[in-house]
């Protein structure tokens, strides 16, 4: 394969990356004017719908004619004279003006009917036209919304497009949370208006024109008094909606801004409530909410207004028509066919003319928001889109020297934090970076990696620039590793493979679904590619399949000692969907197996494994009765007292009272003995079941029903101590309220708990089945199969330590880690510690195997021996791994005693490179770096 690095490449200007021939970048704007934003992508599909309506306007001009035939006609008689009288229907001809000789031209002679026939014929006709309109609007309605959610899904996918070329230092200006109220929300009208944006007015004025000229046709004084009232409307409501733009503008930015302070305080709750700020916040959000708030009702308050007398000005025309046109009428100059006729057109004409005044308030308010939408995505220095295009397959090696020379660092204020700066990284070199944070080392790492734009200077790979390379090469051939790693909401495989899915392999979808896809994709503007097809590239990996795929993640999760961590989350999950997989058979062999090994080294005692024949004395009363993991809510433990089953159940085994009256026993000794304990008292830990601010609420409860019976007990103080009795267990709790006949029916009783739940809704309880895989319960519980027993010491780490070797010696430990690899590391993945988001970093950059790792303070929050060991592991890796698998690497180091695992080290001192060499030397020479190690 030719490397892309030994071809000839042009300059950044020749290939359009963005920069002008003074090597300035170029400002890349969106188009500021919406209309021919709009006219630029649906050009075509615009001028088809406009002919549509034109053809359409004939006919509505047709239907409003119908009614003054069919009224004149065959209703009033006009041509009907006698009873036999008969009139032509369809008769077609052409008559000239009389000044080019009045010829007549007959085309179709018509049919001969009488007035009944008649009647009947130009009803069907109107019927008939009625559909066609109607169809008309159907299939006009149709495509103009179709034509703007592809616009909008464009628009959409633009604006995203925009933010993944945003230069990396402008996300520090803005927040997440609005640009993503951006993008969802704010163009969400754009959506709307676009369809209708050359369509409507068309349409719309067509309709209120056709209607127009029919009423001018029929009465010139009645077509005067529309024209004067629509005048009217065309000119006041506008200027009434002025301020109604300015108010909707106001909204829009103050809704913006309440949606970013919501994402602040989600982000820094922390810092939130230990400052005791909660209140402070909720302040400053009701304030916001204030300000929204009386905008909100001025804008209603002028809407309404402005509704009104635009409703007001449109019925006062049917007033002037019945008034005047009435007067027409009896004098004789006005026949009540046409009356009628002018009233019928009458009421087509209002609506088009508020829908076109509705259109241009609505052209003025998306305007504005879309003039937003373009500055606040319209940042300087925007990355050039060509330097992201997709690159299928294998992309050229990066085995030339790095050159950074005369590199100069500025932050936002101007400061420049790193002074011109000259460093050579050779191919395969291991070179160290030291120095206090902040020394230039940082920023340096994060110029390697195209996060940030020098000021100055620049980074070459062997004689190219690296500002000119596509990011199909630097994104696959060179992996960055920062101190703080932001995780998607995804799995922990899907986090690792981030780097190896640039690019899909093959498709795996549909022929047909994804023929319609890749159309609807071009027809939007969207890129083709298709999520559901095959993304993952095997071959950089160093593997062949999904199997060696798997092999190869353990192995570096090993490397980068994240492998204890990630078979933790395997014995904690609870995997969906494993009935008859190989998951499940292998658990129910390491529970076997486990049994045997506690049995054989004298440890079957630690624990109490589930039996659906006995008493299970470590677990509580409610335990005991459902005997299974709990999936539907309302068989959770803290539910079971209101639970309709359980209550029954305890009815038909004679439980209830003798439940109720055991709870009663528990609250008055509790009561009793804790009351006047401070809440953070030790004993309160062992009453799980009580809390202590409950304690008030018992003492009442028991003071109202005194030594009240049983039965007399209402329902709610019934509930209470059920929920105590349910939630109590003898060995841990030690308040002697069971005996040998409660435990018995207990038991007895979840015999028809078992049988009741499997009858009438099996998936709400996965119930313990000695020799089943229960797939509520985490790996760890099915393995286990059962309790440790309590106040035993060091049981819990004498069972797990044998839980491991177990699945040791079964060779099942990579089975729990593959799933521990669909562990959800949550919104970013802050279900992890800061120190496993970074090792998964590492991991996911040394999955892809780059030919130049940057590693910028990646691994701050480990201890520097467990650096140490990582580093050590990866060198070894590379070296065993054979050709190919070599790589160049700077690391910006967090503990200077680490130079010694390197080729090289790099001293930065107040943004300047003070010394370079092989690390002994550099450490005998250089008092600062002695300094930073000491």
């Amino acid at each position: 394969m030719v490397s892309a690095l030994d071809k000839p490449m042009l300059e950044p200007q020749e290939r359009g990356f963005g920069r002008d021939y003074s090597g300035s970048f170029k400002s890349s704007h969106m188009n500021p004017n919406l209309f021919r934003y709009i006219w630029q992508h649906t050009r075509q599909d615009q001028l088809k719908i406009i002919s549509i309506i034109l053809i359409s306007l004939p006919f509505l001009f047709l239907s409003l004619d119908l009614p003054k035939l069919i009224v004149n006609g065959p209703i009033q008689g006009r041509n009907f004279t006698t009873p036999d009288a008969t009139t032509r229907f369809l008769e077609l001809k052409f008559v000239l003006p009389s000044w080019l000789g009045g010829a007549q031209l007959d085309l179709f002679d018509g049919f001969e009917m009488g007035r009944m026939g008649y009647l009947v014929a130009l009803s069907m006709v109107f019927l008939l036209l009625v559909c066609i309109n109607g169809l008309f609007k159907f299939y006009i309605n149709t495509f103009k919304g179709r034509l703007g959610e592809r616009m909008l899904r464009r628009l959409r996918y633009e604006l995203v497009d925009r933010v993944l070329r945003f230069p990396v230092p402008h996300f520090k200006k803005v927040k997440p949370a609005e640009v993503a109220t951006m993008v969802k929300d704010e163009v969400e009208p754009l959506g709307g208006f676009i369809g209708d944006s050359f369509v409507q007015p068309v349409f719309l004025f067509g309709q209120a024109a056709t209607a127009m000229v029919f009423i001018l046709v029929q009465s010139f004084w009645l077509g005067l008094i529309a024209a004067s009232i629509v005048l009217i409307q065309a000119f006041l409501i506008p200027r009434l909606r002025q301020r109604l733009l300015v108010l909707g503008k106001q909204q829009q930015l103050t809704a913006r801004d309440l949606a970013g302070r919501v994402g602040e305080v989600v982000d820094g709750i922390a810092e939130v409530r230990t400052n005791d700020a909660t209140n402070y916040e909720r302040a400053d959000v009701a304030n916001r909410l204030a300000r929204i708030f009386f905008i909100r009702y001025e804008l209603y308050q002028r809407k309404f207004f402005v509704k009104f007398l635009n409703n007001f000005l449109a019925q006062l025309t049917p007033f002037l028509f019945f008034l005047i046109g009435g007067y027409f009428a009896i004098r004789g100059t006005l026949d009540i066919g046409q009356l009628v006729a002018v009233i019928a057109a009458y009421k087509d004409l209002p609506g088009p003319i508020k829908e076109l005044i509705d259109w241009d308030q609505q052209r003025q308010d998306v305007q504005i928001k879309y003039g937003q939408v373009c500055e606040q995505f319209s940042p300087a220095m925007l990355r050039d889109a060509a330097l992201q295009a997709p690159e299928p397959g294998d992309v050229a090696r990066i085995d030339r020297e790095i050159q950074v020379k005369g590199l100069t660092v500025t932050d936002d204020t101007g400061a420049r934090v790193l002074e011109p700066c000259d460093l050579t990284i050779a191919p395969g070199e291991w070179l160290a970076a030291v120095g206090e944070y902040n020394s230039g080392a940082e920023v340096t790492a994060e110029a390697m990696a195209r996060l940030l734009v020098p000021s100055g200077g620049r980074i070459r790979i062997g004689d190219h620039d690296l500002e000119s390379l596509p990011e199909s090469m630097t994104g696959r051939r060179i992996a960055y590793v920062g101190p703080d790693t932001y995780m998607r909401n995804t799995t922990l495989r899907q986090s690792l493979l981030l780097g190896l899915m640039n690019h899909p392999r093959r498709a795996n979808g549909n022929g047909d679904r994804h023929e319609r896809y890749v159309y609807e994709a071009q027809a939007s503007g969207n890129i083709e590619l298709d999520i559901a097809d095959d993304w993952i590239d095997y071959a950089r990996a160093g593997v062949d399949d999904s199997g060696g795929l798997n092999r190869r993640i353990l192995e570096i999760l090993a490397i980068v000692e994240l492998d204890d961590d990630v078979f933790e989350f395997g014995l904690r999950s609870s995997p969906d969907g494993v009935a008859g997989s190989q998951l499940e058979t292998k658990m129910i062999e390491a529970r076997l197996a486990l049994a045997k090994k506690l049995a054989a080294s004298g440890l079957s005692h630690l624990v109490e494994r589930f039996d659906p024949t006995r008493d299970q004395s470590l677990a509580t009363i409610g335990e005991n009765l459902v005997f299974g993991a709990a999936i539907d809510a309302s068989f959770q433990p803290e539910r079971l007292s209101t639970n309709p089953l359980v209550l029954d159940i305890l009815v038909q085994n004679e439980l209830d009272q003798r439940l109720v009256e055991v709870g009663r026993k528990i609250a008055a000794t509790v009561v009793e003995l804790f009351a006047d304990l401070p809440p953070d008292h030790p004993f309160f830990d062992r009453l799980s079941f009580v809390k202590p601010e409950e304690l008030p609420a018992y003492k009442t409860m028991l003071g109202r029903i005194g030594n009240r019976p049983t039965e007399g007990i209402e329902a709610a103080d019934k509930a209470m101590l059920l929920a105590l009795a349910l939630g109590y267990n003898e060995p841990r709790h030690r308040l002697n309220q069971l005996d040998d006949d409660i435990t018995r029916r207990i038991v007895e009783a979840r015999r028809s708990m078992i049988d009741r739940i499997g009858a009438t809704n099996a998936k709400a309880v996965a119930i313990y089945e000695p020799e089943g895989y229960n797939v509520g319960s985490s790996l760890e519980s099915n393995i286990l199969f059962g309790r440790v027993a309590l106040g035993i010491a060091d049981a819990p780490a004498r069972i797990r330590r044998a839980m491991r070797e177990t699945l040791a010696d079964l060779g099942l430990r990579d089975l729990v880690l593959e799933t521990g690899l669909e562990f959800q590391a949550g919104p970013g993945g802050k279900r992890l510690t800061q120190a496993q988001r970074q090792k998964i970093s590492l991991a996911r950059a040394l999955l892809k195997r780059p030919d130049f790792l940057i590693v910028n303070r990646g691994l701050s929050s480990l201890g520097a021996r467990t650096q140490r060991t990582i580093i050590a592991a990866i060198r070894e890796s590379a070296r065993t791994q054979g050709a190919g698998s070599h790589f160049a690497v700077f690391w910006v180091l967090a503990s200077p005693v680490l130079v010694d695992q390197f080729d090289r080290v790099a001293v930065f001192h107040e943004g300047h490179i003070t010394a370079t060499g092989a690390p002994a030397a550099v450490l005998s020479e250089n008092d600062h770096l002695q300094r930073l190690v000491a």
